[in-house]
């Protein structure tokens, strides 16, 4: 990439962490007067977003000048995949709850990210998700999504 490219990414990327981390602010803390709210998450996003932007930015200054630099290939036909798998997960999650779909999405994107086994795909999809749902429903007692009533 260039280091051109690079800065431009880096300063957008910080604009929309600045975004995340102000718009976090105004999420209705939590009430049960717990300390953690429903802000804390995206805010520490946002947070992480604009520190890693300020090394990419620095990191910039110590690329080598740009002479010649091979040309990267996007591939945009991998990149649209997983952009549509996104948007139904998205629009899926609700009616199909997090473990249906987060399991469909992992296991699709890693197929479509690196042809491999798929029962490979298929282990490391259903490992994440169930055991983020295990971790965030049943040791913090926080809710997501479930499964749908006809699945039930």
């Amino acid at each position: 990439m260039s280091n051109t490219f690079s800065r431009i990414v880096s300063v957008a990327l910080f604009v929309l962490g600045a975004a995340f981390v102000t718009e976090s602010g105004r999420i209705s803390e939590s009430a049960y007067g717990s300390n953690v709210g429903p802000n804390l998450f995206p805010m520490g996003l946002g947070i992480v977003l604009m520190l890693l932007c300020v090394r990419l930015f620095y990191e910039t200054f110590r690329y080598p000048k740009e002479e010649g630099a091979p040309s990267v290939k996007l591939d945009h036909k991998r990149f649209l995949m997983i952009l549509g798998a996104a948007l139904l997960y998205a629009m899926l999650l609700q009616p199909l709850g997090y473990l249906i779909t987060t399991f469909a999405f992992l296991a699709f994107s890693f197929q479509v990210m690196e042809k491999g086994t798929l029962w490979k795909s298929l282990a490391i999809a259903a490992a994440f998700a169930f055991g983020v749902y295990l971790l965030f429903v049943v040791v913090l007692e926080g809710s997501l999504p479930g499964l749908p009533v006809w699945f039930r």
